[in-house]
């Protein structure tokens, strides 16, 4: 089976053929020898290797050339089915597509950027609805987190939805993103060797959207909606100061003690209305969120966080099969989340120590958004993924995420290879998952 892909420039090529970048002018053939069952990990690994953005110059710059990847299975030498190469062809777009908005600097992608281009996605879709609330209206309608880390910037911030709701469909996902399209830090704002590659701190966002558009692709049975929440995290005289307090759409008050810790705070309005206006069953986030998540998982692994124990299993499954792989923290609660204890709100948004689980305490305030409280049974599965390293690789962005989403959740999806692919749905609620000291 052949999958074939365009790419441009030869100067903006990353992969090589052993130590020979692809023949300038020409196009090229990639042989891939695997066994039938890592064909789906094989292609998104040769689509992660080959960028779209460049802006080199030169004659050979804008050169289109042509890149068939071709599969070999000893194991099983019978021609790939069709159906399946059109979900090799549509993950390969999808992650291409989620490098490209990671690796396009804020000045060729902004807040207005994102809005257009998620808009000609849903229009490029079968029955996908498209909505998007910017500016005062974020305001108005009690999105305390997206609007207070976006109001100080030159482009509004916003709530991008797309859904997809088949005739049919019995439950309802949302996957929700974080897309701070750059991050300053704000008035806690970073250093000259920190701030450089914030244009990637929009990762969560843009795998949401590839995914999105690929599960759709690839016949989604089920509800989804896809989430994101994007702001630039600018200085100015508008732009949040520490000791505000800002209201989030779940209605609780968050006192900011940290700028810098933003990504949490829009997601926080995004996970929220996917509880209210959305009434998903399973809610997963994905960011880049914090430093933390290359501490406790490393640069390969992003970190999942997760109310149900048997999504936790699925989501690592998910990661060794589509080799975006993801690694479990510790879920508690009830140890951590005094870490954000605040006198005059309902909490802060940036932990007391730095010492106590960091990566976990990011993804429990989002998740704070979407329950009641930690003690109140919830029928709701939470999935967080934290991706802020695995988003890149040295300069350049890896697509990571819409692999992986298209496996998780390959048990609601038409094709047979993702439904073969993807582990087991889980069925039970998000309440019955056992204590740690159980």
């Amino acid at each position: 089976a052949v999958v074939s892909t365009q790419t441009s420039g030869s100067s903006g090529i990353n992969a090589e053929y052993g130590t020979k970048k692809l023949p300038k002018g020409g196009n090229g053939v990639i042989l891939v020898v695997c066994q039938r069952r890592y064909v789906f990990a094989c292609g998104s690994a040769v689509a992660r290797a080959f960028p779209t953005y460049n802006r080199k110059t030169g004659d050979d710059a804008a050169t289109v050339r042509n890149v068939d990847v071709a599969f070999y299975c000893p194991d099983d030498t019978s021609p790939i089915p069709q159906d399946d190469v059109a979900v090799l062809d549509a993950t390969a777009k999808a992650i291409r597509l989620a490098a490209d908005i990671v690796d396009r600097p804020r000045n060729h992608m902004t807040c207005d950027d994102i809005v257009e281009l998620a808009r000609s996605v849903a229009a490029g879709l079968p029955n996908v609805e498209f909505m998007t609330k910017r500016g005062e209206t974020l305001n108005e309608q009690g999105f305390g987190g997206i609007y207070g880390v976006g109001r100080a910037a030159e482009t509004e911030p916003a709530l991008i939805v797309l859904s997809h709701k088949p005739p049919g469909a019995s439950k309802t996902v949302a996957w929700c993103g974080k897309g701070i399209m750059y991050d300053t830090g704000g008035f806690s704002i970073k250093g000259k060797t920190t701030m450089p590659g914030m244009k990637r701190d929009c990762g969560g966002a843009a795998a949401i959207l590839g995914g999105f558009k690929a599960a759709v692709e690839c016949g989604f049975k089920e509800n989804l909606h896809a989430v994101l929440c994007v702001a630039e995290n600018s200085v100015g005289p508008r732009a949040t100061v520490p000791d505000d307090v800002h209201t989030l759409y779940s209605g609780k008050t968050v006192e900011i003690n940290n700028t810098d810790a933003e990504g949490r705070l829009v997601l926080g309005d995004g996970v929220a209305f996917a509880g209210k206006d959305l009434q998903a069953d399973i809610v997963l986030d994905m960011a880049t969120l914090t430093g933390a998540q290359g501490i406790t998982t490393g640069t390969s692994h992003g970190a999942v966080l997760t109310n149900n124990a048997q999504w936790e299993s699925s989501a690592v499954a998910a990661g060794l099969t589509s080799g975006d792989m993801v690694y479990p923290i510790v879920y508690a609660p009830e140890l951590h989340f005094s870490e954000f204890k605040s006198a005059v709100a309902d909490m802060k948004n940036s932990v007391a120590s730095r010492t106590n689980a960091q990566c976990s305490c990011a993804g429990l305030f989002i998740g704070s958004h979407l329950f009641k409280d930690w003690f109140t049974p919830s029928p709701i599965s939470w999935i967080h993924v934290d991706m802020a390293y695995p988003v890149h690789v040295g300069e350049r962005a890896t697509g990571w995420g819409p692999a992986f989403l298209l496996t998780l959740f390959g048990g609601f999806s038409k094709s047979p290879l993702l439904s073969t692919l993807g582990p087991v749905i889980p069925s039970d609620q998000a309440s019955k998952r056992p204590k740690h000291d159980d």
